[in-house]
């Protein structure tokens, strides 16, 4: 499977983005689907996930603030991120565990740049 991320951009404090990733390939063995980021100088860090049963996990530092979603018959997982904050500034990455061996596979990520 194949991920391409895209949405990412500049932004001022308080506003918001949405970032889109498409997953081509076989998308049938998808287990779960997940955002992560990292900052300059930082480790990759989870944003949010979906799992079975659309089950949501959400990083302390963003809850309340972004919502993970997925269309599967587009095969695309959304990341809606709101109240944006300079220390949200980094490279975000799609994520997804595919196969009976929940292989991690990643896209190539989009960078997200707020600014205060």
């Amino acid at each position: 499977v194949q991920l391409q991320a895209s949405g990412g951009g500049l932004v001022q404090a308080g506003g918001s983005l949405r970032l889109s990733c498409v997953a081509s390939g076989d998308t049938s063995s998808i287990n779960q689907m997940a955002w992560y980021r990292q900052a300059p100088g930082k480790l990759r860090e989870l944003v949010a996930l979906i799992g079975t049963g659309d089950h949501t996990i959400y990083a302390d530092s963003m809850k309340g603030r972004v919502a993970i979603s997925k269309d599967s018959a587009k095969n695309t997982l959304y990341l809606q991120m709101n109240s944006l904050k300079p220390e949200d500034t980094a490279v975000y990455y799609c994520n997804v565990e595919w196969g009976s061996k929940w292989e991690d596979i990643w896209g190539q990520g989009t960078q997200v740049t707020v600014s205060s």
